[in-house]
C-alpha cells in the first residue's frame, strides 16, 4: 500500500513532467517549467470566499495544483468551471476533479465561454495564466471580462513573478490591489487582487 506522502510525491513528480513536456511543446501558451507550489496555491484560494454561493472560474488551471487549493479551502467542486486549452490537461483534470465543470478553450475568450453556459454572478475568477506573454490590450481585454462578470466587489485573483502588476488598473474599469507576497514558491511570486465597485 502506498502512503499518502509517498502518493502525493509521486504525483507532484508527473505533474512536473507533464508540464515540462507540454511547455517544450508550446512554452509561450504553457508559460511556466512546473505547476506552481501549494504556497501560492493557497494564497490564492484564501481570496476566494469559500461560503458565496455563486460559481468560481478557474482559467488556465493545468494539473490542477489551485483547482485542489480551492477544493480544501471549501469551494464545492461543483461551482467550478475550469477552462483549459490543452486537451491532456483537459482529461487529467476530469480524472482527478469529478464534479467540477471543465470546458477545452481559449480562456482568453472568457465571456464567450461564459454566455455558451449562461453563467453570470461569478463569486471568483481565479487565473495561472502567464499573462506577461501577451500584448497588454489582450491582458486588459481580459481582465475587464473576469471583472465584469464577478458580483460587484468579488475578486479576479492573478499572480505573477514580476514586481509590479501584469495588468495596471483602469480607470472606470477595475481596480488593482498587490495581495500576498509568496516567498515559499519557485520563483517567488505575488498575487494581484481585481475588482470594481
Amino acid at each position: 500500500m502506498i502512503s499518502g506522502d509517498s502518493e502525493t510525491r509521486k504525483r507532484t513528480i508527473l505533474d512536473e513532467l507533464i508540464f515540462l513536456r507540454e511547455w517544450a511543446g508550446n512554452p509561450l501558451r504553457t508559460g511556466a517549467v512546473s505547476p506552481s507550489g501549494r504556497w501560492l496555491a493557497r494564497a490564492m484560494a484564501a481570496e476566494v470566499d469559500a461560503n458565496d454561493e455563486g460559481p468560481v472560474v478557474e482559467l488556465g488551471p493545468g494539473t490542477g495544483v489551485f483547482t485542489k487549493a480551492l477544493i480544501d479551502h471549501g469551494v464545492k467542486p461543483e461551482r467550478l468551471m475550469l477552462i483549459e486549452y490543452n486537451a491532456d490537461f483537459c482529461r487529467l483534470l476530469a480524472n482527478r476533479f469529478p464534479g467540477v465543470t471543465i470546458i477545452q478553450g481559449d480562456a482568453y475568450a472568457l465571456k464567450s465561454h461564459l454566455d455558451a453556459h449562461a453563467i453570470t454572478g461569478l463569486s471568483a475568477v481565479i487565473t495561472g495564466l502567464p499573462l506577461l506573454n501577451r500584448p497588454m490590450e489582450q491582458r486588459i481585454a481580459l481582465i475587464e471580462a473576469g471583472v465584469n462578470a464577478l458580483k460587484p466587489g468579488m475578486p479576479l485573483v492573478q499572480f505573477t513573478y514580476g514586481l509590479q502588476a501584469p495588468v495596471p488598473a483602469q480607470a472606470g474599469k477595475f481596480e488593482a490591489r498587490r495581495g500576498r507576497r509568496v516567498l515559499m514558491n519557485l520563483p517567488p511570486a505575488t498575487t494581484w487582487i481585481y475588482s470594481r465597485d
